[in-house]
């Protein structure tokens, strides 16, 4: 899927109330490049493209939450919009299985449903940009899962650090709901919360604290679209740049909130110490 820098274009004009010619102007290009681009006479190549979504970043216009905020208005009841940060852009069709074995719950199409996040997870790559995506929930059997005991055992599982446990009652029957479904629903677990899960793994806190501790650095909800049946109920309905200054600006954003909730973490491991089960009393 393309940009749909067309009608971008346009947009940013009325906005800014600019003609061709002073937009043109002003990104530092011949006043045809803009026209050719926005009768799609020619495709933007990547250096038109940073210049111009610069440009309205730097000004104020905020179009991809624009776009979020619209698609949110005309979306269908029992319809989800979704959010897909991706490194360098989709290549052919999604799929639930071209995903790492080793992600929070195994292979998938993932997704997130905040476009802020989605953008402060690939923040750090140069051609990342945003894929919204409209999902139709219905007739789907979902598994959703809460900051719990079930969701962190589940991700260390997957995560492969319950090996030693992987022919356990608990495990074996935790395994198997995660896959009796067509889509997950979960809090997002990043290498931060990961690290605290290990903590628990290898028994140095509790499922308590553990749980406390996570719930202190809440990242919102991940959709894990698993299968065949989910994905034929995705459809991706716009593809957004995302502009250095906009990446810039969410990272410093991720980098306040990780310092808060590192704060929170601290806190957690103290006020539930001695509460709980320890790993190898819930799996003996």
């Amino acid at each position: 899927m393309d940009y749909n820098f067309s009608e971008d274009l346009k947009a940013i004009r009325a906005l800014l109330n600019l003609t061709q010619n002073e937009l043109a102007e002003a990104v530092g290009v011949g006043q045809i490049t803009i026209s050719r681009s926005e009768s799609k006479v020619t495709k933007p190549s990547i250096q038109l493209l940073k210049q111009v979504y610069s440009f309205a970043y730097r000004k104020k216009i905020e179009l991809n939450k624009l776009k979020q905020m619209f698609w949110l208005d005309n979306i269908n009841t029992d319809h989800k919009l979704l959010f897909h940060g991706s490194k360098s852009g989709i290549e052919g069709e999604i799929s639930p299985t071209k995903g790492r074995a080793n992600n929070d719950f195994g292979r998938g199409f993932y997704t997130g449903e905040n476009y802020e996040q989605s953008v402060s997870f690939t923040s750090n790559f140069e051609k990342s940009c945003i894929y919204f995506l409209d999902f139709d929930e219905s007739n789907l059997v979902c598994k959703k899962y809460n900051v719990n005991q079930e969701w962190m055992l589940t991700i260390a599982y997957y995560r492969g650090r319950l090996n030693q446990y992987k022919d356990h009652p608990v495990i074996k029957k935790m395994v198997e709901d995660s896959k009796n479904c067509d889509y997950i629903i979960a809090p997002i677990a990043d290498n931060r919360m990961f690290q605290i899960i290990n903590s628990f793994i290898d028994g140095e806190i509790t499922d308590e604290q553990c749980k406390h501790c996570l719930a202190a650095t809440n990242l919102g909800n991940q959709y894990i679209l698993i299968s065949e049946k989910a994905i034929r109920q995705v459809k991706m309905v716009e593809r957004c740049f995302v502009c250095d200054e906009e990446r810039e600006h969410y990272k410093k954003i991720r980098s306040q909130d990780v310092k808060t909730g590192d704060d929170k973490v601290k806190l957690a491991r103290i006020k539930y110490r001695g509460q709980g089960l320890y790993i190898d009393e819930i799996l003996k």
